[in-house]
């Protein structure tokens, strides 16, 4: 077991920047071109959806159970047979089900451009004519949630993720007493990139909110519902289930999709809302398409079948995957362990982990890594505006690269971190 940094002697201190810059040295010389930044799918995840390619083969295979011929136009919000698939395996009523493109954030999106011109279900003013209006933002968080955010002007207002979720009582004092908060992201399972799941009680007190804004939206990202690393199933609570015992069903915008199920460039989009907030959306969807690919509607339900085909694939998955989040874990734990300079989360499922070094040397750590030929998230990308407040966090997304380098890229991490929390300490001795 190593010693904390802080009671390292300064000479100590100067011997382990030597050291791992001596080490970095010969990494750089190996001209190495390492990716940890974003969560793909790796090769062998992707050849085991390979049969759907071939599943609509012909003619015959392109009929739905209804007679519909889903090479042509028709039915605006999925096929009856896909909606089926996707409420078992959600748990949501079929009714409240859209089947939409490959992409949940082109959904979300979509979305909150929606409520931005047309507002939402009630006769509310659009958003966009009620002058500022924010977003509350668990952090860290996902970045793509804070791009949408900025790109369209909403302000986001952070609060602190925990291991059972969002901090609810900073949440409940933003969203139930000022109603410029329009909507809170979440997403609730293996959360990115913490890998947390939201507990029984969090879940219960957002669906439970009575916000300020009577056109406050809960955007409930369920990306990785079926994610898990492991055999045990992590439970997450049915949020319309207890939202319709409080009367909120109207507050939830629900979000999944196959991106990281089956092929992330030709997925399924999933949404699911209360009937009254249906009944605004699909007129304004219907003036966007006449209709999704239903082919590849089809694709998936002659794979899948049953929800249970879904959850065995996912097993499959999880043998690729597994080794590679353990293999960090033990890499983290033999370098960085004891050493009082990091931590870091262990998922359950999901694509990501988060890396919490030092206070004030994720930047630092980044740069390194970069300079060596090992590319990570950019630090501070997982907060609002790209502000992480101690400049701790990195997001490690291990899935895409092969063992070998993934374990390269891993073993340089360590190497930055242990050479920038060093100067940093030596720094503040001088």
């Amino acid at each position: 077991m190593h010693k904390p940094y802080t009671e390292y002697t300064t000479e100590e201190l100067k011997q382990v920047i030597a050291h791992e810059q001596s080490r970095l040295d010969k990494w750089s010389d190996m001209n190495l071109t390492l990716d940890l930044t974003r969560g793909k799918p790796n090769q062998a995840q992707l050849d085991l959806s390979t049969e759907m390619l071939t599943v609509v083969s012909d003619r015959g295979d392109c009929f739905s159970e209804s007679g519909l011929d889903c090479r042509n136009y028709g039915i605006l919000d999925g096929l009856p047979e896909t909606k089926r698939l996707f409420s078992e395996l959600y748990g949501i009523p079929a009714s409240q089900l859209l089947i939409l493109g490959n992409s949940s954030l082109t959904v979300m999106y979509d979305t909150i451009l929606r409520c931005m011109l047309f507002g939402v279900a009630g006769g509310y003013e659009p958003w966009s004519r009620q002058g500022r209006i924010k977003f509350i933002c668990p952090a860290p968080g996902y970045d793509r949630h804070f791009t949408i955010c900025r790109t369209l002007g909403i302000e986001m207002v952070p609060v602190k993720m925990t291991p059972t979720g969002p901090d609810m009582d900073a949440v409940y004092d933003l969203a139930c007493s000022d109603p410029s908060v329009k909507g809170i992201w979440c997403v609730p399972k293996f959360s990115n990139p913490d890998g947390y799941t939201y507990s029984d009680e969090t879940v219960e007190k957002i669906a439970m909110m009575k916000p300020a804004a009577p056109d406050f939206r809960i955007f409930w990202d369920n990306a990785y519902a079926v994610h898990e690393l492991y055999d045990e199933e992590v439970k997450l609570a049915n949020i319309f289930e207890l939202a319709k015992e409080y009367g909120n069903e109207d507050n939830i915008f629900y979000f999944a999709s196959t991106s990281k199920i089956t092929f992330p460039g030709s997925g399924i989009a999933v949404m699911a809302a209360s009937e009254k907030n249906l009944e605004q959306i699909r007129p304004i969807l219907a003036t966007q398409t006449i209709g999704f690919d239903k082919i590849n509607q089809m694709r998936h339900v002659k794979f899948f079948k049953t929800a249970g085909g879904i959850h065995e694939h996912m097993k499959k998955q999880a043998a690729i995957l597994r080794p590679k989040f353990e293999a960090v874990e033990h890499a983290f734990e033999k370098n960085l362990g004891g050493l009082g300079i990091a931590d870091w989360t262990n998922p359950r499922g999901g694509y990501f982990l988060s890396l919490n070094v030092m206070d004030g040397c994720a930047r630092r750590v980044y740069q390194i890594a970069r300079s060596v030929g090992v590319t990570l998230t950019t630090a501070g990308s997982t907060y609002p505006y790209s502000r992480d407040p101690a400049d701790s966090n990195l997001r490690i997304a291990p899935t895409f690269p092969e063992m070998g380098e993934l374990k390269t890229a891993i073993e340089i991490l360590c190497s930055c971190v242990k050479l920038a929390c060093a100067e940093k300490l030596l720094k503040s001795r001088q």
